[in-house]
């Protein structure tokens, strides 16, 4: 099976990882040599790790070496796609650039054509596309690698048979599939910004510190704690989705945004990738 991605960036190189790793063709489409090589690099060196962990053997990542290609020709990432995957940013009026470039590249109606956005409406990136029936939300969460949940989002006009194939592909992927509506934020997203904006009110009324508040979460049962999770995920990724999610509410005030993160956006301090946002991290980089 062959799986393109469109773009280059942290949830595009982890699909294409994933997809590496489950068996299958991988091609990563961006306009950026740049981050085209960046994400080949990427791969390469994950590769390795897990091979020096003795999580896969090095006849399987020669392999997924192999089955791997990057291009910044979209007639190359369209050819005889199953699956074309949208993971730009996130933003409507560059995603809908790019699905007419695809559907112009000679998109097939056999290829499921899926968008990764987070928090946009799937009924509005589906509208005026050339097979709406073969259009669907698939949100992996980051890092796609690891993380079991995919969000299939369905839109008015996608079919039942383009949702049973992409649940059969998240389960050959090993996810966890899990159908939702397309509402503001899906599901996932809708539960976590409470999650987000609560713990930095919390944090802005001074009634304890982002590390308190992260350690409590973690002795109450959760993976990570709020705000090592928005570093991990960028202030800037997370503050869109924030944003995104409170204007399609129509601005209702538990979704409301925090000063707290757009003031540390505003530094250029989105977390990880920047080495510091709510941590510093740039002892561990």
């Amino acid at each position: 099976m062959i799986i393109a991605v469109c773009g280059a960036g942290t949830m595009g190189r982890g699909i294409a990882l994933l997809s590496l790793l489950s068996g299958h063709n991988a091609r990563i489409y961006d306009v950026s040599e740049i981050a085209l090589q960046n994400a080949e690099t990427y791969i390469i060196h994950q590769l390795a790790k897990l091979t020096e962990k003795g999580k896969i053997d090095q006849q399987a990542a020669d392999r997924c070496t192999k089955n791997l290609l990057c291009t910044n020709d979209i007639t190359i990432l369209v050819q005889d796609a199953h699956f074309i995957i949208e993971a730009i940013i996130e933003y409507l009026e560059p995603k809908i650039d790019l699905f007419v470039s695809i559907e112009n590249a000679g998109l097939s109606e056999t290829t499921i054509l899926a968008t990764n956005t987070s928090s946009l409406s799937v009924n509005v990136l589906s509208k005026n596309r050339k097979f709406p029936h073969r259009f669907v939300g698939l949100h992996f969460f980051n890092p796609a690698q690891i993380m079991k949940l995919v969000e299939i989002v369905q839109a008015n006009s996608t079919s039942e048979k383009t949702v049973e194939e992409c649940v059969e592909l998240c389960t050959l992927l090993g996810k966890s599939p899990v159908i939702a509506k397309d509402v503001p934020g899906f599901i996932v997203n809708r539960v976590a910004r409470n999650y987000y904006n609560e713990s930095m009110r919390i944090a802005t009324e001074q009634m304890a510190t982002p590390k308190q508040i992260d350690s409590i979460m973690k002795s109450a049962g959760f993976r990570m704690g709020p705000f090592e999770l928005m570093d991990l995920i960028g202030n800037d990724i997370n503050l869109d989705v924030t944003k995104s999610v409170a204007s399609q509410y129509f601005n209702e005030p538990r979704f409301t945004p925090s000063l707290m993160q757009q003031t540390v956006v505003n530094a250029g301090t989105y977390g990880r990738k920047t080495g510091s946002g709510f941590y510093d991290y740039n002892d561990t980089l």
